[in-house]
């Protein structure tokens, strides 16, 4: 194998070859990974407790990656760089599915769908119709023009520094944007599988992001990401099929789900109306009432609860209560608020979380409603409605558009041999990506089936072991309590992020302890993967783009390799600093990449491409303003960036659009600018508009 990685940079005659040793070495890779699999059940039936099989887990597959990683290790540019341009169609493919996979992808989309139902799906048809756009505008261009990155191809197509450096601007906010949801997905992972803590966890994925990418660049990357394909596309399917299997008797649960969709939705009316419910719904409506209170009058009410929580201790003291209930007390107090302004933002949270659990099904939607509101309703139901659609339709926009200029996707189709092969190259991501994306929302109706048929009504103190250890890993992925003291479990006193409904199917569907850390495994390849590829593009954009284009372009290769590994490892700590402080959710995290992907690079990529007139300045003033508009729109209506840039006005919403998706105003103003300003500035030079005609049409002759 180790020669096999080292020879990847050998002369175009052997590609034939190459390709078919490596067939043979991903077959024996499969193989041994199922063999591995099979013992470490084995061994949990013999008594191996959990803790080990994780540890065993979290070791063997970053040693496994580590492994390719020195084995590629290299300082040859165009390998470090483009992996020699000989990457085969299907292995590409593979690379780019897993590339591409990220932790929103392998954790995040199932547990959206599970939380949001219909909605949803704006997530799968957008991320994949935006391959179809990178297989008709992008892909096969951009390798024909044969830059190894986005800001290069910028800096050849519009000629001069500044449309380059605006191109290594954005790369670098959308890839760091991408990278610290994918350290946030490592860490939740890694303190599932070890039990080690989140801010440890991070920092212990690190170590086999760094690895792959740090020695051996893209050639390192790339056969890192296949061999994480193949344990992320297993780890998927194996609990979505047993669940199916075990609800259905059929195991093809893509083919079955809208049988159990009926279910969910029969059981979705039951618990409207259950009475039970509904006493729990009330609960939380009155605690939502009185925090509204004492948001009205907070010094005072504030005042009183500290009174009150400092009496109660008093109290048990004097009475030489148990020391448990002594704790508690002092728990109460220690939780009272420190001032009026922490008050305040506690309360508020609070309250929108009571508001929330108040709303029937635990504030979600009916599964397979398609858009929230009434079109044929009172005006309320209808603003909804349309607010709702606008939505589904925005979000699906930026997905498509975003996807289609990621700066780390585009640079995968720079490392095959032929232009031929970044087509069929796209073709098999597409078909790699299907795979996962197809059983996504089979899995959030199965797992919804179980949560409602099985788990809901069981009585408290009879509640499996895995609620217990997820709500041990991090409250807000997983907790329940009893709210109306009945010892019985309603869905309205479970609370379930949506980052763990896939890690936790496993357990969900009652398979040994094995397979919930083979799915982890799996979550770990995805996030591993991206973060990867992500962090490869940045450092490259520093290193390549920014230090050799623009400041020393006579640095020698080894230079430019070994800064790019230097810059690497600061972004990457940088990153995963971040990633600890628990910044956003996921979601919000990669689909805010998408929308500055998209406002950013898609205007000038695609008018570089098929429009000779697009000029340099017109260019760097849409990517400016592309980018600016969005990100304005972002910092002025997402609550945790509002945090950040300390915006205090009122939140207001162009059209209803929600920040996810705001990249839906950054692209079209792009495509305006570039396209006015090119009109009224000088046309480029005949060569550069020679070469835009010859990359179109090959068979042109320049000059």
């Amino acid at each position: 194998m180790a020669g096999m990685f080292e020879t990847a940079g050998a002369a175009g005659g052997s590609n034939k070859a190459f390709k078919q040793q490596l067939n043979k070495v991903y077959k024996w890779y499969t193989g041994g990974f199922f063999v591995f699999v099979i013992t470490l059940a084995i061994l949990e039936q013999m008594g191996l407790s959990r803790e080990w099989i994780g540890f065993i887990f979290l070791l063997a597959t970053i040693g496994l990656y580590a492994g390719i990683g020195i084995m590629s290790r290299t300082t040859d540019a165009a390998e470090y760089y483009v992996a020699g341009r000989r990457v085969p169609a299907v292995y590409n493919g593979m690379a780019t599915g897993a590339d591409w996979m990220s932790a929103a992808s392998f954790i995040g989309m199932a547990g959206t769908l599970y939380l949001t139902g219909y909605s949803g799906l704006a997530f799968i048809m957008g991320w994949t119709g935006g391959y179809c756009l990178v297989a008709l505008f992008l892909a096969p261009y951009l390798r024909k023009f044969g830059q190894f990155t986005i800001p290069d191809f910028l800096g050849e197509r519009y000629g001069g520094n500044l449309p380059r450096f605006l191109g290594i601007f954005a790369a670098i906010l959308c890839s760091f944007t991408y990278v610290v949801a994918q350290i946030y997905g490592v860490g939740i992972i890694t303190s599932r599988l070890t039990g080690v803590a989140f801010e440890l966890g991070v920092f212990l994925g690190l170590g086999g992001i760094l690895v792959c990418s740090f020695l051996g660049g893209m050639r390192a990357v790339t056969w890192t990401q296949v061999a994480q394909y193949i344990i992320l596309i297993i780890a998927y399917m194996i609990p979505v099929v047993w669940l199916s299997v075990k609800q259905t008797s059929v195991p093809v649960p893509q083919a079955i789900y809208g049988f159990q969709l009926e279910k969910v939705t029969a059981k979705e009316k039951l618990l409207i109306n259950d009475a039970k419910e509904l006493e729990v719904r009330e609960i939380y409506k009155k605690r939502a009432a009185d925090l509204d209170a004492k948001l009205k009058d907070p010094a005072n009410a504030l005042a009183a609860d500290k009174a009150a929580a400092e009496a109660k201790l008093a109290e048990l003291r004097a009475a030489n209560a148990p020391a448990a209930d002594i704790g508690a007390a002092e728990k109460a107090l220690a939780g009272v608020p420190k001032d009026e302004a922490a008050a305040k933002k506690a309360w508020t949270a609070a309250k929108t979380a009571a508001e929330n659990k108040a709303k029937p099904l635990n504030g979600m939607p009916a599964h397979a409603a398609q858009f929230s509101g009434d079109p044929n309703g009172d005006e309320k139901a209808q603003k909804a409605y349309d607010e709702s659609r606008r939505n589904f339709l925005a979000l699906i926009f930026c997905l498509m558009i975003g996807t289609a200029a990621l700066p780390h996707i585009l640079m995968r189709y720079y490392t095959v041999p032929s232009v031929k092969e970044a087509r069929q190259s796209v073709t098999w991501s597409l078909f790699f990506i299907f795979l996962l994306y197809f059983t996504a929302p089979a899995l959030a109706v199965l797992v919804k089936y179980e949560v409602f048929h099985v788990l809901v009504g069981t009585p408290f103190d009879q509640l499996p072991q895995w609620v217990a250890a997820w709500n041990k890993v991090d409250p807000s992925l997983l907790s329940v309590a009893d709210v109306n003291k009945d010892n019985i479990l309603q869905l309205n006193e479970m609370n379930i992020g949506g980052d763990i409904v896939v890690l936790a199917t496993p357990e969900i569907g009652g398979l040994p302890y094995v397979i919930s850390g083979l799915v982890a495994a799996g979550g770990l390849a995805a996030a591993l993967s991206t973060a990867d590829g992500l962090l490869l593009t940045i450092a490259n954009a520093l290193s390549h783009d920014l230090y050799y284009k623009m400041i020393d372009p006579n640095a020698s290769t080894a230079r430019r390799v070994t800064i790019s590994k230097m810059l690497l490892l600061i972004v990457a700590l940088a990153a995963a600093y971040v990633a600890a402080q628990k910044p956003a959710d996921i979601l919000f995290l990669v689909s805010a990449a998408f929308s500055f992907a998209a406002a950013a690079f898609f205007p000038a990529l695609v008018l570089g491409i098929f429009w000779k007139r697009a000029t340099g300045i017109a260019a760097s003033l849409g990517m400016v303003a592309g980018l600016g508009i969005t990100f304005y729109y972002m910092m002025t209506t997402q609550p945790w960036l509002r945090g950040i840039f300390g915006v205090t006005s009122p939140v207001e919403l162009w059209y209803g659009i929600q920040p996810i998706s705001a990249g839906v105003f950054g692209v079209p103003v792009g495509f305006l600018v570039i396209i006015v300003v090119s009109l009224i500035t000088p046309a480029p030079s005949r060569k550069v508009q020679e070469l835009v005609e010859h990359v179109r049409y090959p068979n042109l002759k320049l000059g």
